[in-house]
């Protein structure tokens, strides 16, 4: 377990739980997708393997009762990869447009979204490797492309 995960693990409740009463909390979301979207043209996925407050839950508290089977071979497939992300970015911006700029909607969307892949990636890490999730994360996804465009 490193340092930097015993600091991040905590940033994950706060926001899925006191988000869902301080929506605001989401903007922490955006500015860290935003960041670290830049970081990965120079890192890659740098972020989520130190960093990430989902990963490091998974890391100390999913991987204890994890079953630790295979992860599905379609979440390695690029096209379903691709797919998942796209899935992600219309939800998200079709929630931001029917919000109209309402800075609580604004924020509960990103909690939401949240809230969902943290769910999805406990129940993966779950019933396969702790870290499933990873490989389907679509800010994971993100930064590989990113990185990609700086080789």
């Amino acid at each position: 377990m490193k340092k930097s995960q015993v600091i991040m693990v905590w940033l994950l409740p706060l926001i899925v739980v006191v988000g869902l009463f301080v929506p605001v909390l989401g903007y922490l979301v955006a500015a860290m997708i935003a960041f670290f979207s830049v970081f990965s043209f120079f890192k890659g996925r740098f972020w989520c393997w130190n960093f990430c407050p989902r990963g490091a839950f998974l890391d100390i508290v999913i991987s204890k009762v994890s079953l630790n089977k295979p992860v599905p071979t379609i979440f390695t497939n690029q096209h379903f990869r691709l797919a998942l992300f796209v899935s992600f970015m219309i939800f998200a911006i079709f929630r931001l447009i029917r919000g109209q700029g309402d800075l609580i909607v604004v924020g509960t969307v990103f909690v939401g979204m949240c809230l969902f892949t943290t769910a999805i990636s406990i129940l993966l890490g779950i019933l396969t490797k702790h870290r499933a999730w990873c490989t389907i994360c679509p800010m994971g996804f993100l930064q590989e492309k990113i990185h990609g465009f700086n080789k």
